[in-house]
C-alpha cells in the first residue's frame, strides 16, 4: 500500500516538502527508494514492512529517518492526519525508525551507518 494522493495533498497543504515515488519514478524498487531517501536526506514515509528488513537486516541506507505505519487507514486523508500527529508528539523524526500504530508509537534510533 503506497500513501494514498489525498493524504500526500495533505501533507503538502501543511507545508510538507513531500515527494512521492510513485509520481517520481514510479516501479522502482525498495533498495532505489533507501538510496534515494539517502542522497536527497528524506524522511521515509511507507506502509512496507520490508524496509525494515533492508535497513536493520541488510544494512541498507535510511535517508533521515523511517516512518513504517502499521495500520490501514479507514479513509484516505487519515494517513496524513496520523503524520502530522506524529510530527507533533516527535518534532525530530530524523536519525529515527519509527512505526506507527493505532495503538502507539515506537521509535528506535538507526545506528549511524544506516541513517546517511
Amino acid at each position: 500500500m503506497r500513501v494514498p494522493r489525498p493524504a500526500l495533498e495533505a501533507l503538502r497543504k501543511a507545508g510538507w516538502d513531500v515527494v512521492a515515488i510513485a509520481e517520481e519514478c514510479p516501479g522502482v524498487s525498495d533498495e532505489e527508494v533507501a538510496v534515494l531517501c539517502a542522497e536527497q536526506q528524506r524522511i521515509l514515509l511507507t506502509f512496507d514492512k520490508d524496509f525494515g528488513e533492508l535497513i536493520f537486516r541488510r544494512g541498507r541506507p535510511a535517508g533521515s529517518g523511517v516512518v513504517l505505519f502499521r495500520i490501514t487507514p479507514d479513509f484516505p486523508e487519515e494517513a496524513a492526519e496520523v503524520a502530522l500527529a506524529l510530527a507533533e508528539s516527535q518534532p525530530d523524526l530524523r536519525g529515527s525508525f519509527c512505526v506507527v500504530t493505532r495503538d502507539r508509537i515506537r521509535v528506535r534510533p538507526l545506528s549511524p551507518g544506516s541513517a546517511r
